[in-house]
């Protein structure tokens, strides 16, 4: 049976037996643009950030969904997230850069990550960023130091370390006390970093920030969280802390298998919202503005990796290989964090799965593998591919590993496509290169 929830909310299998997204045969696609490629829905991409917006806003209207870059970005993308009135969540000067280029407005633009350069800095302060989200002593440090030389006062969060375990990959939880991001409540060092904000002369704290990781299946670690930060927050109103906005971050989960169910972005808005309705009123405080980052929830599953079969190798009564012509160069994840994903051949869809396979990439590493002993029909040499909800994580931590070029990535909508990023060429692997 086709996946079709981890499928892009266009996709379907037309008269042919073909897998189409957004009214283009992926076949198609495949031979246009080459392989390996990536696909985008912009239907999907538009109604998940229309989904956030409205499901958080129909509950709490004080609400400003920020788009999480670091999931993938580039000046295309940026424009619609700017068009459906979402905010950035950057956490490079690289993605900084990219807003800039799209001409996103920057006062909705929120800087995270735990070690930003003074050069980071600096160029945020000087070009209006919106909110820097203060990680760590030094960082408050310099920055007050950099708003002061630019004559300017720095609106600021302060990232806090509920020490709150949201039952997720190891590698993606980052709201425990072991972490390097934050400041945990646990130690003191979120206390000691909330006066420190409150007597910088050159920064103005407006609230505070957690992310507890990601992806997050469980609603129950979102109002654990949220009610302990919020009376940890409430200590230091006699000290000036005035809770303009409050963020609970983001790490919304999406299914990568057909048997994964995520709660509906409904429901973490109601858990979310109603833990910050009740503890706030539990405590006396005025209701702030309300910041989510969702990312992964946003692309994850407007994404579809296409990728051109190529060796077959049968190993008896061990496994049998499917090589494609791509792997963990355009997605690290399984060999990371070891995801799972379903996977189709696009032009076999309603034929029977008979063998049980791997998929494995032609990078040279044995931990090249996409997807380990899966049911598939008959695979030749020359089929194509598709592995859904590669939207997220995926293309923004490609490398150049064994300098393959990386995949172009084309928007699809309507019947149409268009490239948002070619595919890079030999020449461009050695464009930094000096000899």
């Amino acid at each position: 049976m086709f996946p079709q929830n981890v499928f892009p909310d266009t996709a379907e299998v037309n008269q042919q037996g073909h897998l189409a997204i957004g009214g283009c045969n992926t076949l198609e696609l495949a031979e246009e643009y080459g392989t390996p490629v990536y696909i985008f829905d912009e239907a999907t991409l538009r109604n998940r950030c229309r989904s956030f917006v409205n499901e958080f806003r129909k509950l709490y209207p004080a609400t400003q969904v920020l788009y999480a870059s670091k999931a993938y970005i580039n000046p295309a993308l940026a424009k619609i997230f700017h068009e459906e009135g979402l905010g950035l969540d950057v956490v490079s000067g690289g993605e900084l850069a990219v807003a800039q280029y799209s001409g996103f407005p920057l006062e909705k633009v929120y800087f995270h990550g735990n070690n930003k350069t003074p050069h980071e800095l600096t160029e945020a302060v000087e070009q209006g960023i919106g909110r820097v989200v203060a990680d760590s002593f030094h960082e408050l440090d310099l920055l007050n130091q950099i708003a002061a030389d630019a004559g300017k006062i720095q609106d600021i969060l302060i990232r806090v370390s509920p020490g709150i375990d949201p039952h997720t990959h190891v590698y993606t939880t980052t709201g425990i006390i072991d972490s390097k991001f934050g400041f945990s409540i646990q130690t003191g060092d979120a206390a000691k970093a909330i006066r420190q904000a409150l007597g910088a002369s050159n920064l103005k704290l407006k609230g505070l920030h957690f992310h507890l990781g990601s992806p997050i299946f469980e609603l129950d670690p979102y109002r654990a969280a949220i009610e302990l930060v919020l009376k940890f927050a409430a200590g230091f109103r006699e000290e000036g802390l005035d809770m303009v906005e409050f963020s609970p971050g983001g790490g919304f989960a999406i299914a990568y298998t057909h048997d994964q169910e995520p709660p509906a972005v409904a429901e973490y808005a109601e858990t979310i919202v109603s833990s910050l309705h009740s503890t706030c009123a539990e405590l006396g405080m005025e209701l702030p503005t309300l910041l989510i980052e969702p990312g992964r929830s946003i692309i994850g599953s407007a994404g579809v990796a296409l990728y051109r079969v190529g060796a077959i190798k049968n190993i008896p009564g061990v496994r049998k290989y499917v090589s494609v012509d791509g792997g963990m160069g355009d997605n690290i994840r399984p060999a990371l964090y070891q995801a799972t994903y379903e996977v189709v051949l696009a032009g076999k869809v309603n034929q029977e799965s008979v063998e049980k396979v791997t998929i494995a990439g032609k990078y040279c590493e044995s931990g090249d593998v996409l997807a380990l002993d899966i049911m598939l029909p008959k695979a030749e040499s020359g089929d194509i591919i598709a592995i859904p909800a590669s939207g997220a994580y995926c293309p923004s931590m490609a490398s150049n590993y064994n300098l393959n070029p990386r995949p172009p990535m084309v928007l699809v909508k309507d019947g149409k496509s268009r490239v948002i990023r070619r595919r890079e060429s030999y020449q461009d692997l050695m464009l930094c290169d000096v000899t």
